[in-house]
């Protein structure tokens, strides 16, 4: 594909480790020693870059900002009257097209924050038809989707059109959308291929770009797939990218792709979060279940998080059977029993939302006080992401870990990776202090029913397939054929 390249163009590509374009001319930059030019911090950050230019000063009022009159009046009509911190230090710069690089916790406000500027500087174009305006790459589908929402009252006052693009529904459906033309796309990045490799999207004019969640989306092995899609936007064009944790994955994409970007970093972990409790309870390997069931049977909702979607699967039956109107969630569930699931959760049908890590991000519900680690995660920052469900926005909430002898070193670890200093208690099932933590109580054992979700098998397109490679780093060049299947994933679908 030819295009002329501005005096911002990226250099000529060469192949990295993943066998994707890397962004550099190696024949012009010379050889780099292993962690040249990173300065790391304790838990394995990378330091944030200096802004070379000076940034814009911060704003205190939405209105101290250049953007649509009608997006300012919708601000208004949904009740956001003051920015958040990081929408305040990102929007003047994003607005002026500045490359940016955000960080702030989940919950903080980072989807107004890029997609103001993203609908403000796309506001009074139009699409061609396969050729949107604006992209936003996200990990998982209800990310994607709760993204969508977020910004569709902002786009419709605007007049842009915004499609969703992820697995797990009609491929037809969405080529459709975008044949109609559809200034802002939000995409995860193997479905949005798929539609590429078809024909049904190009993007050529894509000006400004964002990665929401990038540091997911590089643990979750996109790095090839989200490579190869930067490769296709203007290389002239605006990047932002967001991210709750900003580790060396993630630099990988910050030295290719983005110019000089203003920097900030807000809110640094869940740990620093005043308004959020954090539980170690020690329990015996013979009392858990019963601990955990109590928990459950709470008043008032709870998301509790396990490893595989088996166990997930066998909590939620155990629940039921026991009285409490529980629901699982985990890639093993079809987009559309996805979708119902979270619409019972939000909506109070269902109080508790056994899921694995496939809900760590992307789902925001008003008033959730207590997010239970049934199984404790894998790292400190599945363990931040997990806990993001609670306290966002302001409002208060605990996180609560389940410990069994056996795994309290490595909780101990775990914490001090995260940079918390968790209340540790030592609890029984049917105590008062137990109860007073996580408000448990008896379940009433009379069993209860849930309407099960729609029952719909979509057929497995490629994309899907990508998907679920996506964690062990297997990709595919764009261009290329799915020669096989892809093989179910241990813990569910990452989108």
């Amino acid at each position: 594909m030819n295009r002329t390249r501005s005096t911002r163009a990226r250099p000529t590509r060469a192949y990295d480790r993943f066998g994707e374009s890397s962004g550099e001319d190696r024949s012009r930059v010379p050889r780099r020693s292993p962690g040249h030019g990173k300065r790391q911090t304790a838990r394995g950050e990378f330091a944030l870059p200096k802004t070379v230019t000076p940034a814009s000063p911060a704003v205190e009022s939405f209105a101290d900002l250049a953007m649509p009159t009608p997006l300012l009046t919708t601000l208004g009509h949904e009740g956001v009257t003051v920015p958040f911190p990081i929408q305040a230090a990102t929007l003047p710069n994003s607005l002026a097209g500045r490359d940016v690089l955000g960080r702030g916790r989940t919950g903080s406000g980072k989807t107004l924050a890029f997609g103001l500027a993203v609908l403000a500087r796309t506001a009074g174009r139009r699409a061609e038809p396969r050729r949107p305006l604006a992209l936003v790459l996200v990990p998982t589908r209800e990310l994607a989707q709760q993204v969508s929402d977020a910004l569709a009252p902002y786009a419709r006052s605007v007049r842009l059109r915004l499609a969703t693009v992820v697995g797990g529904v009609s491929l037809g459906r969405q080529a459709g959308a975008l044949r109609g033309g559809a200034e802002v796309v939000v995409a995860t990045p193997g479905r949005l291929r798929d539609l590429v490799d078809r024909g049904d999207c190009r993007l050529d004019d894509v000006g400004i770009t964002v990665l929401d969640e990038a540091d997911q989306m590089t643990d979750m092995g996109f790095m090839p797939q989200v490579t190869a899609l930067l490769d296709l936007v203007r290389p002239e064009g605006q990047r932002m990218l967001f991210s709750a944790t900003l580790d060396r994955n993630v630099d990988l994409l910050v030295r290719r792709y983005l110019t000089d970007p203003v920097v900030h970093s807000v809110d640094p972990s869940a740990g620093a979060v005043t308004t959020m409790e954090h539980h170690v309870l020690h329990v015996h390997e013979a009392d858990k279940h019963r601990t955990t069931t109590e928990i459950a049977a709470r008043d008032g909702r709870v998301i509790m998080f396990l490893d595989t979607k088996h166990a997930v699967d066998r909590l939620t039956k155990h629940l039921l059977d026991s009285g409490v109107r529980a629901a699982a969630l985990h890639g093993g569930r079809s987009q559309p029993q996805r979708t119902r699931t979270l619409a019972q959760f939000k909506d109070g049908h269902v109080t508790v939302l056994v899921a694995t890590n496939v809900a760590a991000r992307g789902i925001h519900v008003d008033s959730l006080d207590l997010v239970v680690n049934v199984d404790p995660p894998g790292d400190h920052k599945d363990y931040l992401h997990r806990g993001g469900r609670t306290a966002r926005a302001g409002e208060s909430g605990s996180v609560v870990t389940l410990v069994t002898p056996g795994q309290r070193r490595g909780v101990t670890r775990l914490m001090a990776s995260a940079g918390i200093t968790p209340r540790i208690t030592s609890v029984r099932s049917g105590e008062a202090e137990l109860s007073r933590i996580t408000g448990a109580q008896a379940p009433s054992g009379v069993p209860v029913v849930i309407a099960a979700p729609v029952v719909e098998r979509p057929h497995r397109t490629s994309s899907q397939s990508r998907d679920r490679r996506g964690r062990t780093g297997r990709g595919r060049p764009l261009g290329t054929r799915a020669r096989r299947p892809a093989r179910p994933e241990p813990g569910g679908s990452p989108a």
